[in-house]
């Protein structure tokens, strides 16, 4: 009898420009592994898209493209999140990848979302922060170590990495 042990790569994605970088990593980790690719985009405080720390950019090389918020509250943020994602999957070339996006605090849906589809490892940026930010919004990455028996494949994107 034959199983289906496909391996399964969730790659967790938000709008910084350092994205492409996860992406290409953890894209390059999927193909080595044999795995299927997810990428997933939460969607959390609403109040962040509209504050001064949002960027709405994403770096892909040569196409640089923001994603605007043209309807009010999730519903925009959803299309936008679901345009991001389908460039993401149109720069790493493989039509294949899954996307998802999902609502909620980030590190416990990226959990949530890892166990519902089965994933065999997590992939994430690790933002520099500055110490007070992260003693106040805590971290994400950190957070999702201390609560998961995954591996998770952390992709360092401080500036000059």
């Amino acid at each position: 009898m034959k199983t289906n042990d496909k391996k399964k790569v969730l790659i967790a994605l938000d709008y910084d420009p350092t994205a492409q970088k996860v992406a290409e990593s953890g894209f390059a980790l999927a193909k080595e592994m044999g795995a299927k690719i997810i990428l997933l985009h939460i969607i959390s405080d609403l109040l962040y898209y509209y504050s001064p720390e949002y960027s709405p950019f994403m770096g892909f090389s040569g196409t640089m493209a923001s994603f605007p918020i043209h309807a009010k509250g999730s519903e925009g943020l959803i299309k936008a999140g679901r345009s991001f994602l389908n460039k993401t999957k149109l720069h790493l070339g493989d039509k294949a990848i899954q996307t998802v996006i999902k609502e909620g605090d980030l590190s416990e849906t990226i959990l949530n979302t890892a166990k519902e589809l089965k994933v065999n490892i997590i992939v994430m940026g690790s933002h520099s922060r500055k110490w007070l930010e992260k003693i106040v919004m805590g971290s994400v990455t950190e957070s999702v170590l201390n609560h998961t028996s995954l591996p998770l494949y952390i992709v360092p994107t401080r500036s000059g990495s």
